[in-house]
């Protein structure tokens, strides 16, 4: 199956509405102690946390799953490339959301939380998506309102 840059896209975007809703914007706590980034396959990263992937997404550009483990729930990509990494994580950010990079992987968390926790065993840094719904006032914009939070 060929993936193109509108199916890499509606994939970061699906990925990032399922697991964040609406996306929180903030500042991040560094964890205390960082390993070494793990790398592997998305199954070799999936066991480092205990996770039975649930495949979403497998095509050669990028393999995705979701996952659940004791600290939350997460999506966990690879990538066939550093280029196609970069892509997908700049097209997804604009959907908010929290972000563990490594190379050539990214694991999505629900809440801050769940990545910190992720942090400890894979290593990696972490980035913040965008959060649209907030403007520099602190009020939600005009139709901002989602039902499910």
């Amino acid at each position: 199956m060929k993936v193109t840059r509108p199916m890499l896209a509606a994939a970061a975007a699906a990925a990032a509405l399922v697991l964040t809703g609406c996306g929180s914007g903030g500042a991040t706590k560094a964890a205390a102690t960082v390993p070494v980034t793990a790398t592997g396959s998305l199954e070799q990263l999936a066991t480092k946390v205990k996770c039975t992937p649930d495949m979403q997404t497998d095509a050669d550009e990028l393999r995705q799953a979701i996952c659940k483990v004791a600290v939350g729930k997460f999506i966990l990509v690879t990538f066939a490339t550093d280029r196609g990494q970069r892509e997908w994580i700049n097209g997804a950010k604009d959907y908010g959301g929290h972000y563990l990079v490594g190379r050539k992987w990214v694991a999505v968390g629900e809440e801050t939380s769940t990545v910190n926790a992720l942090r400890k065993t894979l290593g990696g840094d972490i980035e913040e998506g965008t959060d649209h719904s907030v403007h520099v006032s602190g009020e939600p914009s005009d139709g901002a309102t989602h039902s499910g939070h």
